[in-house]
């Protein structure tokens, strides 16, 4: 029997194989699920057997529960109540990975300042990460990361009366212009490479922002499009006047530590099977958030 370590499975099915290699994939998942464990599976192809190895999925279905990191404060897609439950768009596309793998689900608090060293640590705390993470080339140098699941973009939070005075990345990078964003993310970075002149504070917790921004504490949040439209609908004190113009576009997707191309493979079977079914498209409608992956 030929051993086909994971990682090289995508050229070999795309090479070899008439039908759409993501079919093939998923009808080798299937089959392992079938059988009711993730150990191995193996593919015909050619008259020859080939057997892939799934050492992340064993480990996760023999666990019985699938370990998933975030912050917990990035309304709407990651949200940690005070009795320590979890909701969110996130959290919900985390729910159906787990429930599609046939396990359960447990949730482990990260940050954004200390996000990559805790999907790298040993010993590992968790299998993957979610919430708002934007897809990065830094991240995938060091890191994997999943096909896109959400739209993203960088974008602003100030008072509802203070819509016409910001309407350009020029008119908030001044000194008398206040702006809060939160440690360690992408969003502070954002902030100190293109607001030279702005005074920058950062707060600790991200989810208190807006409401600082709504009391007159700072000026400005450097948010996200995906951030922004939940605060403006829950506190008319609050406006995005550049929603509509973020000033970066990018997409948000699953985080997890290099050595688990199995794990990555499922989840972007699942990703692409929740665009198909339109179930991806009913969550981004559940939360108001924009769907951008019309064919």
């Amino acid at each position: 029997m030929k051993r086909l370590h994971f990682s090289a499975l995508f050229p070999a099915i795309r090479r070899r194989c008439p039908v759409p290699w993501l079919a093939v994939v998923l009808t080798a998942f299937l089959l392992c699920a079938c059988a009711g464990t993730f150990t191995s599976c193996t593919l015909n192809e050619d008259d020859k057997t080939i057997e892939i190895s799934l050492p992340t999925l064993d480990r996760i279905a023999q666990r019985g529960k699938l370990l998933v990191g975030t912050t917990g404060d990035y309304r709407p897609l990651s949200y940690r109540e005070a009795d320590g439950t979890y909701w969110g768009f996130g959290i919900e596309l985390a729910q159906t990975i787990a429930e599609r793998m046939g396990v359960g689900i447990e949730f482990v608090g990260t940050s954004w300042p200390t996000l990559t060293n805790d999907v790298q640590a040993t010993p590992q705390t968790f299998d993957l990460a979610i919430g708002g993470i934007t897809i990065t080339d830094a991240r995938r140098e060091t890191m994997l990361m999943s096909e896109g699941y959400l739209a993203n973009g960088k974008t602003i939070l100030c008072r509802a009366e203070d819509t016409g005075r910001f309407r350009s990345l020029a008119d908030i990078d001044k000194p008398e212009v206040r702006v809060m964003v939160n440690p360690g993310g992408l969003n502070e970075k954002f902030a100190r490479e293109n607001l030279t002149h702005a005074t920058i504070s950062v707060h600790p917790k991200n989810e208190e922002i807006p409401e600082k921004v709504a009391l007159g504490e700072a000026d400005v949040m450097i948010t996200e499009i995906t951030e922004a439209p939940w605060y403006v609908q829950n506190d008319e004190r609050l406006a995005a006047p550049l929603l509509n113009a973020p000033f970066t576009n990018g997409e948000i997707g699953i985080l997890m530590r290099k050595g688990q191309e199995d794990l990555l493979l499922y989840v972007n079977v699942i990703i692409s099977k929740m665009k198909d079914d339109g179930s991806l498209r009913r969550l981004h409608e559940k939360y108001g958030l924009v769907y951008a992956y019309d064919n």
